[in-house]
């Protein structure tokens, strides 16, 4: 039986959440009150239940004012500490046994925080709440640069600066079209340069030339929702092909951070049954399963995971694929990543 507390001890990996979009409900409430600013909701149910229906809206402009909320009571050290550490805390008790957790150090500097210490205020956050959580969890820093904005190369020169105090790569975010990943193509020869790691929020809101271009142009190892490659393959009853872009995805075992309940509210599926992903898992993709914003989404890992096995009958075997899927694709060391499959999920899929 799949029962909730089986899925919550499963141990899982999760490549794709977003900080400011994982706030405890009654943590924006006390920040928001300790710098007076103003929220849409006074108590922390009612207050979840607004970032979820805002989120599910339809309307961009009300989902991009959830992210205000969250990113304006992040503009201490100390409050980018508590949220930091509460995230790891949170993913802990979720069973989650590694995390790659990213955020825009560039949001985060509104009462005159630099750059650095953005990323110092994280890594003393995750630190603390790795020391605290209730089970063991290894929780790593990704950098994110806004695709609108022109300081992706100074964020990709802060990850290699800070990659050995808790930073493992770089990201960039925010809206696709009219934003192709080419525009910071700079930064990532930078980063190939200095062998550093990176993921591209590609293939979500826009098409296939967004992956294309993630991939080819700019050398991107992952690809963030990667969701819109399922358009390069053609599936009519049992006859499946693969056009030429996914094929080199599959071929090349690029993983795929997916998120489905978070596509779901983005339009990229219409329901988690009819989510990409399941054909995706059937073909062998390099799939995985990630929560992208935990608070706007209403979900966590366990969740995700329960809404999948109730559309596809997946059961742990699936899970433990999942998980291992993850892990491989972890931009930690080789040697930590194999230390977490052999001695944390292996052992645990083999006890049940």
């Amino acid at each position: 039986m799949m029962t909730p507390e089986l899925v919550n001890a499963a141990p899982k990996v999760l490549l794709h959440d977003h900080l400011d979009g994982g706030l405890r409900p009654e943590t924006v409430l006390e920040l928001a009150g300790e710098i007076g600013h103003a929220l849409p909701r006074a108590e922390a149910p009612e207050l979840g239940a607004w970032f979820v229906e805002s989120a599910d809206s339809g309307s961009l402009e009300r989902y991009l004012e959830t992210f205000d909320h969250t990113v304006a009571v992040m503009q201490t050290a100390e409050a980018i500490k508590r949220v930091a550490s509460e995230c790891v805390q949170d993913l802990a008790a979720d069973g989650v046994v590694y995390a790659e957790v990213r955020y825009a150090p560039e949001q985060h500097l509104t009462l005159g925080l630099t750059l650095e210490q953005v990323v110092d205020a994280v890594r003393e956050g995750f630190e603390h709440g790795m020391a605290v959580a209730e089970r063991p969890i290894v929780a790593r820093q990704l950098l994110t640069a806004m695709r609108h904005k022109a300081r992706s190369m100074e964020i990709a020169e802060l990850a290699v600066a800070y990659r050995d105090a808790g930073v493992v790569g770089f990201d960039i975010a925010g809206a696709e079209a009219g934003y192709p990943p080419t525009r910071h193509l700079d930064a990532f020869e930078y980063l190939q340069r200095e062998n550093a790691h990176f993921t591209i929020h590609a293939g979500e809101a826009f098409g296939l030339p967004s992956i294309w271009q993630a991939i080819q142009w700019c050398g991107a190892d992952r690809l963030g929702h990667g969701v819109r490659i399922i358009d390069d393959i053609t599936h009519e009853g049992d006859k499946i092909e693969l056009g030429r872009l996914a094929a080199y995805v599959r071929d090349r075992r690029i993983p795929l951070e997916m998120c489905p309940s978070s596509n779901l509210q983005t339009g990229a599926a219409t329901s988690i049954a009819e989510h990409p992903i399941g054909l995706l898992a059937k073909l062998r993709f390099r799939v995985t399963v990630n929560t992208d914003n935990r608070l706007m989404s209403g979900t966590s890992m366990s969740r995700e995971l329960a809404l999948l096995a109730e559309a596809f009958d997946y059961g742990l075997a699936d899970f433990r694929w999942f998980a291992i899927n993850a892990m491989k694709s972890a931009f930690i060391p080789f040697d930590e990543r194999l230390a977490i499959i052999d001695n944390v999920i292996k052992p645990w899929y083999a006890a049940n």
